[in-house]
């Protein structure tokens, strides 16, 4: 089997019902455009832009990306009617590799606006659906990406992981996806949310999927100075590596006594079949995994306020006639959602003066002790395995109302992005009739390593995770 068969071949979901095969174009918009719609995208190519406009790994593959990543043909919303009917001029470094790669994109992914949220209910143009069950959220906030591929509209779509925002939609809808190491792939054309945080990911209907997009779109880039310089290695080699000898490590703080049963014991079968893959488990300690959530809701919304300042109404996007500056400043930015202006008002506060110190410089402090559980632990261990979400996914409308829960589902994915390390998501059953993901953590620039974990473990359920 080739390495493209491999690419275009389908995965089934016996237990969802679910279909993998990749959809074409008029499929996807007769579909959308039905009453079993999803919402998954908020616009679409043309169909005379779905020819490659080069050969490569990716020719002729269709790949969906989040609308807060630039395209020069499509518009770039971030789902928010700030940037209603926004057309970059220029497209992001991980599109043109894309491109050059011979892929082409079939649409923008629907989101939390902004990239702030954990259900993509927050987007200003209407919910998505989990493909799985509609009655439940897709996860965020890439939550049109993971739908998307669940759904069989495409085998692989980018989104971007700020605190869990690619890993958790993927574990909600039955798909992997991949946050890199900070550095790894350019941030050149990812609308800023929190800039010291902010990856764009990959999320791929199976793990050799999400790897070779990876492996496509990392590496250097000059116009992004914290892209790193450091060779990319095979990715979709790494998907196919064996295990053996490898030593995973089971952080106690990821597994807390009010864990579900059910999910505890979907785990603990996933530890085993590892051990049966050659690996050894080890329990660690990441002690200051408590403070995670805090520390990132302060520092994410500190750097939200500061990046969210340029709209407003000068420069692009929504500008609202006025009888002044100050009152198109007002106009213009009453158009962002409730979430968006909930952490502006949270970031500014925190950074404002006699506060700094209280919230923002602990926050900080916070974040490096969270970084050095990871250095210490990786001292001891190769990879980390936790539950990517305490929970499957949560119906439509549960937490919209109660931000602070909505917060807590990314409590097992904020510290890799704290810390800048990779993070992979890969299915490992369901809950309830819906899926269930588990997820492998690695030290900086390891993404190999969790690639070969992720592939090794979906290798054990062969199509019935």
């Amino acid at each position: 089997m080739t390495l493209q068969d491999k690419v275009q071949r389908s995965r089934l979901y016996d237990t969802a019902g679910l279909d993998l095969a990749p959809k074409s174009l008029t499929q996807v918009k007769k579909t959308e455009n039905s009453s079993e719609g999803l919402n998954v995208f908020l616009s679409l190519a043309e169909p005379e832009d779905l020819v490659p406009r080069a050969q490569g790994d990716l020719t002729g593959v269709m790949v969906a990306v989040k609308d807060n990543i630039c395209t020069e043909k499509l518009p770039t919303t971030c789902g928010s009617l700030v940037l209603k009917g926004y057309q970059s001029p220029y497209e992001a470094t991980a599109i043109r590799k894309l491109r050059e790669a011979g892929a082409v994109i079939i649409g923008k992914t629907n989101l939390d606006e902004f990239g702030m949220g954990s259900s993509t209910e927050n987007s200003a143009f209407g919910p998505t659906l989990n493909p799985i069950d509609q009655s439940f959220v897709p996860g965020g906030s890439s939550g049109g990406s993971a739908a998307a591929v669940a759904a069989g509209y495409t085998r692989m779509a980018l989104g971007s992981d700020t605190g869990g925002s690619v890993r958790q939609p993927a574990a909600f809808c039955g798909v992997v996806g991949i946050k890199p190491t900070y550095g790894r792939v350019s941030r050149y054309g990812l609308v800023a949310f929190a800039s010291s945080l902010d990856q764009i990911g990959t999320i791929g209907a199976t793990v050799l999927d999400a790897s070779l997009l990876l492996e496509v779109i990392s590496g250097h880039d000059i116009r992004d100075t914290t892209s790193v310089e450091r060779l990319v290695p095979s990715y979709r080699d790494a998907a196919t590596q064996s295990i053996e000898g490898m030593v995973v490590g089971i952080p106690s703080e990821y597994f807390p006594d009010e864990l579900d049963p059910s999910i505890r014991a979907i785990l603990d079968e996933a530890c085993e079949r590892l051990v049966d893959a050659g690996a050894r488990v080890q329990p660690i300690s990441l002690p200051h995994t408590e403070f995670a959530i805090p520390c990132y809701y302060i520092l994410a919304t500190a750097e939200a306020s500061s990046n969210l300042a340029r709209y407003d109404g000068v420069r692009f996007g929504t500008r609202m006639p006025s009888d002044g500056l100050d009152q198109m400043y007002e106009l213009t930015r009453h158009h962002f959602g409730s979430e968006v202006q909930r952490r502006i008002i949270l970031g500014t506060y925190v950074l404002s003066a006699g506060y700094y110190d209280a919230y923002y410089a602990k926050a900080q402090k916070a974040r490096a002790r969270i970084s050095q559980d990871f250095k210490t632990a990786f001292q001891e261990v190769d990879i980390i395995f936790t539950p990517t979400s305490p929970t499957p996914a949560f119906a439509l409308g549960e937490r919209i109302s109660d931000p602070l829960a909505m917060y807590l589902s990314d409590v097992f994915t904020v510290p890799a992005n704290l810390a800048g390390i990779p993070g992979i998501s890969v299915p490992i059953g369901m809950v309830g009739g819906l899926p269930l993901g588990g997820q492998f953590l690695g030290p900086w620039w390891g993404e190999s390593e969790l690639i070969a974990a992720a592939g090794a473990l979906e290798a054990s359920y062969g199509d019935n995770t």
